[in-house]
């Protein structure tokens, strides 16, 4: 919002101010002329400002997946409304500035109309340096400004001493996909061991639920293990789910944050046979149709053989809690999954005149059950199952002495006549990807960025786990998403900066003021990088749109910094006071500290359009935190630097390339 007001806190200071020297000089031409003078000379920087704004964006604009859908609806709103506000500013602007200034007085009976009509039409110009407030910014700058100018290489020196300072903050980021965003909901996803009995979940959920409800925190607690009848979620049995609903904040321990809470959780259900992953429900559901996986980082591993693919797998679960950060790491047993095998008889079957699928029929029916009817109970409905009861298919000798009819039914043959059974492992899912056998291996993180952890779980791997000719592992989750928008981004930013680059050398037609007014773009590097450092974020998408809108600040600040620059060395070049570096030393002086309330407005309106986000709270405040953090510290320090070294650098070309060679 502060950015759209710019281009008109630019034209309104700059037609004040020439109002103010036209009122000063005896009025000695029309006003409108000065008004329509005044807004030629800043129409063309506040138009290039605000496009350059818009095309800062346009990285935002090439996002796709999740990162897209989440950050490209900003895009198109920013870009629209600037480009907007660019073709305004220099068109509706003007013609409403020229409509409502009047700086004549109305002369007309009665008197006290007439005066309350001048006093509320008409006014009269202030002097910028009888403001309040600008009369203490000018006190305050202007011995600042004196100061550069006279230790401007030391000045210079400072400015690109803070910027190697920021350095070693920047490497201690951490980096991450997507920062968290609190759903109000916790999704936890505990794995157990294949073939474990639909019993036995039943009971393992009624443990962890009676745990999860007696935090105070907690408001109500649904656990599923296995999966509905729907190909869309093939959950075996042994994967567990349980939603967990939490109360309004107002009502948690005071102090207490989610990560703390889940850290609680996890250390209270660490339970035999559980491997434990916590995620939030839309989050974890995107994650799962996205890549596969259920924790926000983990492994796959690619091969020809089942048996292969857990061996590594297993060993990669042994090594990986070695690794700072890891929570907790559970290995899919792809090839432990346990089966009743029936060995038939053929020549056994032939005798009896029984053919294979009779014999299946009744092994289906009989022990895995068959439903016949529904049930209707009110608006319920249930099906009915029909099977033997458990005492005839609980053990092996039991199963033999299932009866399989012959002969139309005049026979009853024992089931161990026609075929051995017997107890046999192998895949309980199999899963398929780029035309390879896939195992998974799920890790669940805390305390660490996902990148960060994983660069040194790699290396652990590359060290200690030693894969057989055609086998890979492939790092997936957040990782995998994070290297894709990265990929992204090293073509698509620089191209940005071509065009921006492109766009100030028109506004400025001079290579030193372009590459003068990129000059921000570093100066609000530092305040950015060192403000994510003290909030302890991680670097992420959301952090890197906020670092891209910056990019588009940052030209627009520099711009107007350089502008007033110009206009005071234009001015004082037309009067001939740039004889003497004096001279021109006092004309720089007047293009900044005189002019400081311009600058120091558009600087203030952004600032108070972004503090507020910072005390946000509620579903999406972290991702508006991440985007507005890095703009509020580079907004910041690249107002505090450009008004120290951009006076002094300004000084040193100006002399050096022109005024000492017109001498």
């Amino acid at each position: 919002m502060g950015a759209l007001v710019d281009a008109a806190i630019v034209m309104v200071e700059q037609v004040h101010k020439k109002l103010e020297k036209w009122h000063q000089t005896g009025r000695l031409q029309d006003y409108q002329e000065v008004v329509v003078k005044a807004v030629k000379e800043v129409a063309g920087p506040s138009f290039f400002a605000l496009l350059v704004i818009a095309v800062a964006f346009l990285p935002v604009l090439t996002l796709e997946s999740v990162e897209g859908r989440m950050f490209k609806p900003l895009a198109y709103t920013k870009n629209l409304s600037m480009i907007v506000a660019a073709i305004l500013a220099i068109t509706l602007d003007p013609a409403l500035r020229l409509l409502f200034t009047h700086m004549e007085n109305f002369n007309f009976r009665p008197p006290w109309l007439c005066r309350l009509t001048n006093s509320m039409l008409v006014g009269t110009i202030h002097p910028e340096e009888k403001h309040p407030i600008s009369r203490r910014l000018i006190r305050f700058y202007e011995p600042l400004v004196t100061w550069s100018l006279r230790r401007k290489w030391w000045v210079i020196g400072g400015a690109v001493g803070l910027m190697l300072l920021t350095i070693p903050p920047y490497t201690q980021l951490g980096s991450e996909f997507m920062p968290p965003l609190e759903e109000g909901a916790i999704l936890y996803m505990p794995s157990t061991m294949p073939g474990i009995s639909i019993g036995e979940a039943q009971k393992v959920l009624q443990v962890t639920d009676r745990i999860i409800k007696g935090f105070p925190e907690v408001d109500r607690v649904l656990g599923k293990a296995g999966r509905a009848e729907t190909s869309t979620d093939p959950a075996p049995v042994s994967m567990l789910e349980t939603l967990i609903t939490l109360k309004p904040k107002s009502e948690w321990r005071p102090g207490l944050t989610q990560e703390e809470l889940i850290a609680q959780m996890n250390e209270a259900l660490t339970l035999p046979g559980l491997a434990n992953a916590w995620t939030m429900p839309i989050k974890g559901r995107i994650e799962m149709l996205s890549t596969g996986l259920r924790t926000p980082i983990g492994i796959k591993i690619s091969g020809s053989n089942l048996k292969t693919i857990e061996e590594i797998g297993s060993q990669i679960e042994s090594l990986l809690p070695g690794v700072k950060g890891t929570r907790n790491v559970f290995a899919e047993r792809t090839g432990s999954g346990y089966f009743l095998d029936f060995a038939w008889n053929r020549e056994a079957l032939a005798r009896y005149g029984l053919s294979i699928d009779e014999v299946q029929d009744v092994v289906q029916n009989a022990i895995g059950g068959e439903n016949v009817t529904t049930t209707v109970e009110g608006r319920e409905r249930y099906t009915v199952n029909v099977r033997y009861q458990r005492d005839f298919r609980s053990d092996f000798s039991a199963l033999e002495r299932i009866l399989v009819p012959a002969a139309d039914g005049k026979r009853q043959i024992p089931l161990g006549q026609l075929a051995s059974v017997k107890a046999a492992s192998g895949p309980a899912m199999i899963r398929n990807e780029d035309g390879l056998l896939t195992g998974y291996v799920y890790i669940d993180i805390a305390g660490r960025d996902p990148n960060g952890y994983v660069d040194d779980a790699a290396q652990v791997l590359r060290d200690k786990v030693k894969l057989p000719p055609g086998y890979a592992i492939s790092w997936s989750g957040q990782y995998e998403a994070a290297q894709r928008v990265k990929q992204r981004l090293l073509l698509v930013v620089p191209l940005t900066l071509f065009l921006i680059f492109l766009l100030l050398y028109m506004n400025t037609r001079s290579i030193p003021k372009t590459m003068l007014i990129i000059l921000a773009v570093p100066f609000s590097a530092v305040g950015a990088i060192w403000f994510l450092y003290l909030l302890g974020y991680n670097l992420s998408i959301a952090v890197w749109v906020g670092l891209i809108a910056l990019l588009g600040v940052d030209a627009e600040t520099g711009i107007f910094m350089l502008l007033y620059l110009d206009l005071a060395y234009a001015q004082a070049k037309a009067e001939g006071r740039l004889k003497t570096r004096p001279q021109l030393h006092s004309a720089i002086i007047d293009g900044a500290a005189k002019r400081i309330r311009p600058k120091f407005m558009t600087a203030a309106t952004l600032l108070l359009g972004l503090i507020p986000i910072m005390w946000a709270t509620g579903a999406g405040a972290d991702v508006m935190k991440r985007i507005a953090a890095p703009m509020i510290g580079g907004i910041l320090t690249s107002f505090l630097m450009e008004l120290m070294v951009y006076p002094a650098i300004y000084e040193i070309w100006k002399w050096n390339f022109e005024v000492k060679k017109e001498i």
